[in-house]
């Protein structure tokens, strides 16, 4: 049996100009990121064994970066 998502969904157009908006270091737009994704984000840093509030921010940097680097298509 599949959970609920932890979060409501965007619509794909949303999440696409928020990501856009993201890779155009709008920091409003990385806070709107963050929390949308922030569900996913602590219950992945529960896997690791280290102060939650280093995961916590190795991740968030680790995905921004990830964000950042890709090529825009």
């Amino acid at each position: 049996m599949e959970k609920e998502a932890d979060s409501a969904p965007i619509p794909d157009r949303e999440f696409l100009n928020l990501l856009n908006e993201v890779r155009n270091k709008d920091p409003e737009a990385t806070l709107q990121l963050i929390e949308l994704y922030r569900p996913v984000i602590l219950r992945l840093s529960q896997f690791i064994h280290l102060p939650a509030e280093d995961v916590t921010s190795e991740i968030i940097v680790e995905f921004l970066e990830l964000i950042h680097s890709e090529k825009q298509v």
